[in-house]
């Protein structure tokens, strides 16, 4: 298990400090690595459980294709990795790690929103687009790597768990009436 966390846009607030609050209150689902990546505006962290690959699976992970850098941040397990690691192969890519993330990543480079069409898995991802300062986002289709967000204006917050969100100044832990309706009629 590991965590993904992350703000996007200006915030108004101490957006290192709080996005290193967000990625601590989940420490307990990486404890073996913890790292945090920034372009301007744009936070990205995550905490690492090291299963493959430890020494060159760290994360958020960046890799640098047709001049452009991109950097992930991942949750989950692909089960066709050897299979799309062929397929990143036949494209002239020789993968510099062991692990899921990284085959994630450049699929999202060579095939861009239809990577995850190709997954076969659990998993929660966001990928940041240098050149296009876009993130994408993907969750697994069944929802079982979770990714929970917010929108405060113009920023968006994301996470693993609700207790990261609720770590950001102005995300409270309020529960409307359509929030209530949908716990009663789940």
């Amino acid at each position: 298990m590991c965590s993904i966390c992350g703000i996007l846009g200006g915030s108004g607030y101490d957006s290192e400090k709080v996005v290193n609050d967000m990625n601590s209150v989940m420490k307990n689902r990486g404890p073996d690595q913890s790292g945090i990546y920034r372009d301007g505006d744009i936070y990205l962290a995550h905490n690492r459980l090291a299963i493959i690959d430890p020494e060159n699976g760290i994360q958020p992970m960046t890799r640098v294709y047709g001049g452009i850098s991109y950097t992930i941040v991942y949750n989950g397990e692909i089960y066709n990795t050897a299979e799309l690691t062929e397929v990143i192969k036949s494209h002239g890519i020789t993968p510099k790690t062991y692990c899921d993330t990284e085959v994630v990543l450049y699929l999202y480079i060579l095939f861009g929103e239809k990577c995850a069409e190709m997954l076969n898995g659990i998993f929660a991802f966001a990928v940041y687009n240098s050149k296009t300062r876009e993130v994408y986002f993907a969750r697994d289709r069944f929802g079982i790597k979770p990714l929970f967000y917010a929108i405060n204006g113009e920023t968006m917050i994301f996470a693993s768990e609700i207790k990261s969100l609720l770590k950001y100044p102005s995300v409270k832990p309020v529960v409307d009436r359509r929030g209530i309706w949908q716990l009663l009629f789940l």
